[in-house]
């Protein structure tokens, strides 16, 4: 993880236009930051995927006993489909993520209704390892929910979805979390708030590099700032240097001119008939989806055909 760490600030930091990969800001600080991030009123996200998850539970098809989720976090918003599953008998549930402290909060926390095994890994390579689990004839519920698929670039979110496919078998399901196009005002709201959280969320990717690889970022010259690009769907995060300055990590240097930016995350936005289009290119069946109006966001059931 330190070196695939190192070799992205490296190549990121060296490009034309730098950027560092968004995986990088989820260690154990970034997660519970993004955790608050959750709680905040102009966030309403995650409060439409917990509320269409309560409501779409029980709808599950009961035969699922192994649940697998990329990206768990601390599976806080699982806890009604394992309940909901958990009525027709025992569940396994392998939660996979790359933060150790959302894993063990994830075993507290849902130990009592499932049979925990948290995969600290990348997501296909931690469902590689959790499908070997599958009993026979036994159908996998993989989960990814929230809008992680929206911070794929288009090619890798193809990439990654046929990787999924690949690894399932019909019978299996997939039920994926899709961010819709809002109004831009709420979008930007929401990844710039005024309690300056989503800030901090975005400063301590640079304060992970100084932590992890001997970085000298002075977080204070770096200001955050989100923008939407309609054309592409999509909300960019960025940090801008407030100064002209050098800086050393990961055994390099590095230049910056004031007001040149790191670019460190894209979240792309989605019509609901672009999520029935990626599904049947990406080898699965759509079969049904739950949307929030309040915040418009869908949930969206595929099987693998």
């Amino acid at each position: 993880m330190d070196n695939d760490f190192a070799a992205a600030v490296r190549h990121g930091l060296s490009k034309p236009r730098k950027e560092l990969p968004s995986r990088f800001l989820y260690d154990d600080l970034g997660t519970a930051l993004f955790e608050a991030i959750t709680h905040l009123p102009e966030y309403g996200l995650t409060r439409a995927d917990e509320g269409l998850l309560c409501g779409l539970a029980t709808e599950l098809p009961s035969s699922f006993r192994l649940v697998v989720e990329l990206g768990s976090g601390t599976g806080s918003k699982t806890r009604p489909v394992l309940k909901a599953l958990s009525r027709g008998g025992e569940v396994r549930y392998s939660p996979v993520d790359v933060s150790a402290a959302a894993l063990a909060k994830c075993r507290r926390e849902l130990g009592e209704i499932a049979e925990i095994t948290p995969l600290r890994d990348s997501y296909l390579a931690g469902l590689e390892q959790a499908r070997r689990t599958r009993r026979r004839s036994e159908p996998i519920l993989v989960l990814f929910l929230g809008s992680t698929i929206g911070n794929f670039d288009p090619a890798c979110r193809q990439d990654f979805l046929r990787g999924v496919r690949a690894q399932l078998e019909p019978g299996d399901a997939l039920l994926i979390g899709f961010d819709l196009v809002k109004p831009v005002e709420q979008l930007l709201a929401a990844y710039d708030d005024p309690t300056g959280v989503t800030a901090a969320f975005n400063r301590n990717l640079l304060g992970r590099v100084n932590r992890e690889l001997g970085g000298t970022f002075r977080l204070e010259h770096f200001a955050h700032e989100a923008r939407y690009d309609a054309r592409e769907q999509r909300i960019e995060m960025h940090l801008r240097s407030q100064a002209r300055e050098t800086v050393h990590a990961a055994g390099m240097e590095f230049a910056f001119e004031r007001g040149e930016t790191i670019w460190t995350e894209s979240s792309y936005k989605f019509q609901l008939e672009q999520t029935l289009r990626l599904a049947t290119e990406c080898g699965f069946r759509p079969e049904c989806h739950w949307v929030d109006e309040e915040w418009p966001f869908a949930e969206c059931y595929w099987s693998a055909e």
